[in-house]
């Protein structure tokens, strides 16, 4: 009979080993407990897409400063005098990166990994998640905000519109996962 050699232990910041997710609902209440605070403090919900466009416009403007100039929806974030890093949500963006850079190391899942079903290809995986990070941008800006800013700041506000939005985001996602289940099976 055979035992299969022990596992090497793994040691260093970028070999640790995962630990397990904290359960749902705990993390649920965290993230309650962020969002009230978010509120009570800086009289802000959270939301992320307009920090990045902040980000944006901010790398636009020292690139190319006149299109800000000429873009109407552009100037309302930078050009001329204006700054667009100067904002809450700007904070709140870079927050969350390095956050959860800082979790993944802390945890032991920081590491480069691509999840996808057993028969999809890599490319493929990557086309299907640039599409629906356009898609889920695209929306973000015609609903005047991204699934955090909507979901959870518009939510626990009771806005009928954010309501609505996740009504119809849960929607369009049940029925197109018929169709796009070979993806994960």
């Amino acid at each position: 009979m055979t035992t299969a050699a022990p596992e090497k232990q793994k040691h260093g910041l970028f070999n640790r080993p995962a630990k397990p997710y904290v359960h749902p609902y705990v993390g649920g209440a965290l993230l309650g407990l962020v969002l009230f605070l978010a509120f009570l403090i800086t009289r802000n919900g959270l939301g992320a897409s307009g920090g990045l466009n902040r980000l944006i416009a901010a790398g636009e403007d020292m690139i190319v400063p006149g299109h800000i100039d000429q873009t109407p929806y552009l100037l309302k974030l930078a050009g001329g005098d204006r700054n667009p890093l100067d904002d809450w949500s700007v904070p709140v963006v870079i927050g969350a990166i390095v956050g959860g850079a800082v979790s993944g190391l802390i945890f032991g899942r920081f590491k480069p990994e691509l999840n996808k079903g057993p028969r999809v290809s890599n490319r493929t995986r990557l086309i299907m998640a640039f599409l629906g990070g356009a898609i889920m941008a695209y929306g973000a800006r015609m609903a005047r905000g991204c699934t955090s800013g909507q979901a959870l700041s518009g939510g626990a506000v009771l806005s009928a519109g954010s309501w609505a939005l996740m009504m119809c985001i849960f929607a369009g996602a049940y029925a197109l996962a018929y169709f796009l289940r070979k993806f994960w099976n």
